[in-house]
């Protein structure tokens, strides 16, 4: 801060103020845009495995959040945002009476759970439903059960490798995208959807 003062004061007293402050208003915001996250969406695949039991077949990076059903009749349907809110909230009020599956010690998971808990697991939830992140975040079952939602561990880790790619613009090698990566970061949530 003290070069910074001295410097704005050099930079007054030659006359080169207006120019400096305008470089340094230039590289700040530059770098800020570059260390800022880009508003990603995720493209979500969703498997009925069973009768009202779900899976998530693949998901990955896409401009816009979208998440295709399909379901236990080979009908495959793309759900509308109001769908998606709407099972976001109402698996958001299980979370906060205790009866979501998602923070549950052993809800055998590996059979599949309903579409809100399972649309919860996935990156697409997380943007969707970023308000009740600190609720999950931090939960060792919710950690544990999310990757059961998955239709495979390869399935999972390939979500989360794809959406750990650090972006082309940011110099700083230090973040590495959505999924965290920052060791310094100190909440829950700044550690990314995949935890720390």
């Amino acid at each position: 801060m003290k070069y910074i003062n001295r410097l704005s004061t050099i930079a007054a007293a030659t006359g080169l103020g207006a120019l400096l402050a305008t470089g340094v208003t230039g590289c700040t915001q530059q770098q800020q845009e570059q260390e800022q996250p880009k508003a990603k969406g995720a493209f979500v695949i969703i498997e009925e495995v069973s009768k009202g039991k779900y899976k998530i077949k693949d998901e990955f990076p896409a401009d816009e959040t979208r998440i295709v059903l399909k379901q236990l009749d080979g009908k495959e349907r793309v759900l509308t945002k109001e769908e998606m809110d709407q099972l976001v909230k109402e698996e958001a009020a299980k979370i906060d009476n205790g009866t979501s599956p998602l923070t549950q010690p052993n809800p055998q998971a590996s059979e599949g759970m309903g579409l809100g808990s399972v649309l919860l697991s996935s990156i697409a939830g997380a943007m969707i439903g970023s308000w009740i992140g600190n609720k999950l975040f931090g939960n060792q079952n919710y950690q544990n059960n999310r990757k059961a939602n998955y239709k495979s561990p390869q399935t999972y880790q390939r979500s989360k490798k794809s959406f750990n790619k650090p972006r082309k613009s940011a110099r700083s090698s230090k973040r590495s995208g959505f999924f965290g990566g920052n060791k310094r970061a100190s909440s829950s949530r700044s550690r990314g959807f995949f935890g720390g």
